[in-house]
């Protein structure tokens, strides 16, 4: 029914077909993919298609281009019908051996991750553009994992099943207990509709033990970011004291001239009054105005380019203007914040 209606809306208004056609069909198979821990996709998308801040994302979109990122929310199958291991082989199991997806498929380590506590438990977000009743399963990539090397099913384990999760905020929420890992690993879910035989797979890397990931986003634009706030902000103020002391002298000067000194000597007396109301008083009030702290970070929030939060004890500067959803805390989604301190 969705193809038929592109077609009838493409043949009508002429001009505008291409552009109604890919919006259309993008809808259609748009329904979700892991938020927090970003899949892959996702996390790709909020950096944004057209120029993505790590080297992961770049080397995705040169290997499979833009519009697989656009598509975030469609790595499907749709007739899965739960042959999921049957369907897919290895070495492509985050692009569910779609050609369209083969760059999330590359074999790097330098992929931006989530930090998740060992043997902790976290709620999962699974962003959802369209809804469904079905079953999640979630696996965490065994002791031993090497993202450099292609990924198995063998090396999947099985930690998590859920079976229509609450949906919340447009997402589903899971909250599930982690295996105990340290360092690198690997989120893999798999949504198999039970509507239909339709099912959706995603990829999140993740690091456990606090361990940073390897790549964090360019640093090199961070310098010309902050300094320049505290350095450009008193030069704005001396002026002022330097020009009013000249406004004043000239009125006494024209003074004795007018009045006869020698019958009213008390006149001269009267000149002092406008040097005791010049503005010298008045230039401490500009530094009244001290810079803002940062606020707290909340949720449903639009935040611009550079807005300061803190967050669990560190300070956050936004990297992208947007709107603050649950599961996307500044750890969580290093595309939109850079941790300025600890």
């Amino acid at each position: 029914m969705n193809r038929r209606r592109t077609a009838l809306i493409a043949t009508g208004l002429g001009g505008l077909p291409v552009l109604l056609t890919l919006t259309l069909t993008g809808q259609a198979g748009a329904h979700g993919s892991m938020q927090s821990p970003a899949s892959r996709t996702y996390t790709c998308f909020l950096e944004g298609a057209e120029s993505p801040d790590s080297a992961a994302c770049r080397a995705a979109i040169a290997t499979g281009g833009t519009q697989a990122v656009y598509d975030w929310h469609e790595v499907n199958i749709a007739n899965a019908a739960g042959n999921h291991r049957q369907l897919i082989p290895d070495g492509r199991l985050c692009s569910a051996n779609r050609d369209k997806y083969r760059g999330f498929d590359l074999t790097r380590a330098d992929w931006p991750a989530t930090a998740l506590p060992s043997g902790g438990t976290w709620s999962f977000a699974y962003r959802a553009t369209a809804a469904h009743r079905g079953t999640f399963q979630l696996y965490l990539t065994r002791t031993g994992y090497d993202p450099t090397r292609p990924l198995r099913w063998a090396d999947l384990e099985l930690f998590h099943t859920a079976t229509d999760p609450t949906l919340s905020d447009g997402a589903y929420r899971m909250t599930a207990r982690l295996p105990q890992r340290a360092g690198r690993h690997l989120v893999y879910s798999i949504w198999q509709r039970s509507d239909s035989p339709e099912a959706f797979y995603t990829c999140s890397d993740v690091t456990f033990g606090g361990t940073p990931p390897p790549t964090p986003p360019p640093p090199t634009t961070t310098p010309p970011t902050f300094p320049p706030p505290p350095t450009t902000a008193p030069p704005t103020f001396p002026p002022p004291p330097t020009t009013a002391p000249p406004t004043f002298p000239p009125p006494p000067t024209t003074a004795p001239p007018t009045t006869a000194p020698p019958t009213f000597p008390p006149s001269p007396t009267t000149a002092p009054p406008p040097t005791s109301t010049a503005p010298p008083t008045f230039p401490p009030s500009p530094t009244t105005a001290p810079p803002p702290g940062p606020s707290t970070w909340r949720a449903n929030v639009a935040y611009a380019v550079d807005a300061l939060v803190s967050y669990a004890g560190r300070t956050y500067r936004c990297r992208q203007a947007h709107t603050s959803l649950t599961g996307w805390e500044p750890p969580n989604v290093p595309a939109l914040w850079l941790p300025v301190s600890t």
